[in-house]
């Protein structure tokens, strides 16, 4: 025994029986933008909140450094002595900076330069001497 229905099929406009199941062009153009418009101020808020983060790697390894000299002058009087570090282009920790040190027998200052992805970071050179001064190019950047 076959059931038959006596209601008829529904029809789409162009008289076809198949119901449509997808997106217009006008709907996907919508989703696009909309994306498009999310992506456009989020991708600037992410890159600045990066340079920001990798920020800390200048000042971590500018205390680094201070710290061993502060050391090495502890025991030695002097920040030229032979055991305490010099030199110039030391890469930081994580590699976006390249710490500086300039030192006399009595004085130091440091400076970190940023490198690659970090040298288009609006602060600069950081920088840091015997007294504990700091300092960058940029404004309210330490």
């Amino acid at each position: 025994m076959t059931l038959t229905s006596t209601r008829p099929r529904p029809q789409g406009p162009s008289g076809s029986t198949r119901r449509s199941a997808g997106f217009t062009l006008i709907e996907l153009m919508i989703v696009v933008a909309v994306i498009g418009i999310l992506a456009a101020i989020a991708y600037p808020s992410y890159t600045r909140y990066v340079q920001e983060a990798r920020r800390t790697d200048a000042m971590s390894a500018l205390s680094s450094v201070a710290g061993q000299l502060e050391r090495c002058y502890t025991v030695t009087s002097d920040y030229t002595a032979a055991s305490c570090p010099s030199g110039t282009d030391i890469p930081s920790d994580e590699g976006y900076y390249l710490i500086d040190i300039s030192a006399t027998a009595s004085t130091y200052t440091l400076t970190g330069k940023p490198q690659d992805a970090q040298s288009d970071d609006s602060c600069g050179n950081f920088t840091l001497n015997h007294q504990g001064v700091r300092g960058a190019d940029g404004a309210d950047c330490w």
